[in-house]
């Protein structure tokens, strides 16, 4: 009698893990995701492994999530895994201000991102 499984989002040879809180700007973390789309899983790992970018170890975890999942509930092979997509959006903004001269205030925004990585098994040739 309890509630019907949800439906899958993603096909059955795909998986994909989100993140919902990164604090970054959406603009600076698409920067490192555009690094990861498209490639093969194992050598995205290894290029935000040695990126600069404070962000690219949050990535990072949410790529070694998404082939953790791939592997433990899909059943897909680790080796031929492959980042399709990797989208980043908007999540929640802090609102603080900063003092100014004569009395006044102004205001600072600090943003947050979300980003969802999907991995794809890739079919032999």
């Amino acid at each position: 009698m309890g509630q019907a499984a949800n439906p899958r989002r993603v096909k059955e040879n795909e998986a994909r893990a989100m993140v919902k809180n990164i604090r970054t700007s959406p603009y600076k973390l698409n920067l490192v995701a555009q690094m990861i789309r498209g490639k093969n899983a194992g050598k995205a790992l290894i290029d935000l492994e040695f990126c600069e970018k404070r962000i690219a170890q949050d990535v990072k975890k949410a790529l070694q999530a998404a082939v953790a999942n791939a592997e433990n509930n899909h059943g897909l092979d680790v080796d031929r895994l492959i980042v399709t997509e990797a989208h980043v959006g908007k999540s929640i903004v802090m609102k603080r201000f900063r003092a100014r001269a004569r009395g006044r205030a102004s205001g600072i925004q600090k943003f947050f991102s979300r980003l969802t990585v999907v991995v794809r098994e890739q079919e032999e040739v």
